[in-house]
């Protein structure tokens, strides 16, 4: 009762947000309700002159319901499929994933922005976007900002892979009468579920190919998105490590993302569910919840947003978020031509 009578009225706040924010991002999944609920809560703070009342809501939303929703995507992998169809998308996957977090890391050091905005943007640019970020801000300890100009940067890339990935594949000369290709560029080298869907999806309208191009492209992406579990937990180490160079007590046992291990626990009991003949379907609603859960949590952060310091500092991660989406492309496509794909 004492955690209601705390929290309720943030909770309820960040529930209104994220509720019509949900329904615009299924008309327009090329934005996506993340980033309407992010763009929802900075419009709604600033209409807010007194946040003491739904302060403690809005950081408990921010902070631990995100975390739910990373432990709740867990119930969307089924390792079993993943490990099968995800052999042939594995060596592009680690080679994007290094690509963006090295490149993620020499901006940082060369043009001094700052560690935590160029984590989140290296990670959810390599990794799966808004769920790879939501996975690291509590590992790192990054703040709303950071957060949201993280999700913004992964947002303006995404909505131009959706746009032009489908354009620059015919361009290049992509197989039209098969969905491999371009759904394992579209799986490797767009950032968001949202838009790796849309990018597919066209490519399949297009070339009449059903969901051929979906299905490798949402199982490359999914394949993808089990490279949290290694970058969270390293940089758990790392932070660590860092702090206790620093003279600061900054136990690993203290900032160990647990709620990783209960990811981990969700993909495990889909996998057993599923061989043991469970209709994968069963766990739909709680993919769903992990989505809705995200989008709460997306608006929270925004409401903990200062909109005129994010436009002043936002140009530094856009062009390092430019820099990682166009490695990322390249060396997908190197990648594909390496091993015979394209």
């Amino acid at each position: 009762m004492d955690f209601l009578k705390k929290n309720w009225k943030g909770l309820l706040l960040c529930l209104a947000i994220a509720l019509p924010s949900w329904f615009l991002g299924k008309a327009l999944p090329v934005i996506g309700g993340p980033v309407f609920a992010i763009l929802l809560g900075m419009a709604v703070t600033l209409l807010l002159k007194d946040k003491s009342g739904v302060q403690q809501g809005i950081t408990f939303t921010s902070k631990k319901i995100l975390q739910y929703a990373v432990i709740l995507l867990g119930f969307g992998l089924n390792l079993s499929v993943i490990l099968q169809t995800g052999k042939q998308s594995l060596p592009i996957i680690v080679a994007t994933i290094t690509t963006s977090l090295v490149i993620a890391y020499v901006l940082h050091r060369v043009m001094r922005i700052p560690g935590k905005i160029s984590t989140l943007v290296g990670v959810g640019s390599s990794i799966c976007g808004g769920s790879a970020i939501a996975a690291t801000a509590p590992v790192i300890d990054a703040d709303d900002e950071e957060v949201a100009q993280a999700i913004s940067v992964i947002f303006l890339f995404n909505i131009l892979a959706a746009i032009l990935f489908p354009a620059f594949g015919a361009l290049i000369g992509f197989d039209t009468h098969s969905g491999e290709a371009f759904g394992i560029f579209a799986g490797t080298a767009v950032n968001d579920t949202s838009s790796v869907t849309a990018a597919a999806s066209t490519w399949d309208s297009l070339y009449h190919l059903g969901s051929a191009t979906l299905d490798k492209a949402v199982t490359v992406k999914l394949t993808r998105t089990l490279a949290i579990i290694p970058i969270t937990l390293v940089l758990a180490f790392v932070r660590a490590k860092n702090a206790k160079e620093e003279g600061n007590k900054v136990e690993f046992k203290k900032i160990f993302p647990f709620f990783i291990l209960y990811f981990v626990g969700a993909s495990i009991i889909t996998t057993a569910a599923v061989s043991l003949g469970v209709p994968a379907g069963i766990f739909s609603p709680l993919k769903t919840l992990s989505k809705f859960f995200i989008v709460m949590a997306m608006g929270a952060i925004g409401l903990n947003t200062n909109v005129v310091k994010l436009i002043k500092t936002g140009g530094k991660p856009i062009f390092m978020g430019a820099c990682c989406w166009a490695g990322i492309t390249g060396v997908s496509l190197v990648m594909q031509k390496i091993l015979g794909i394209w």
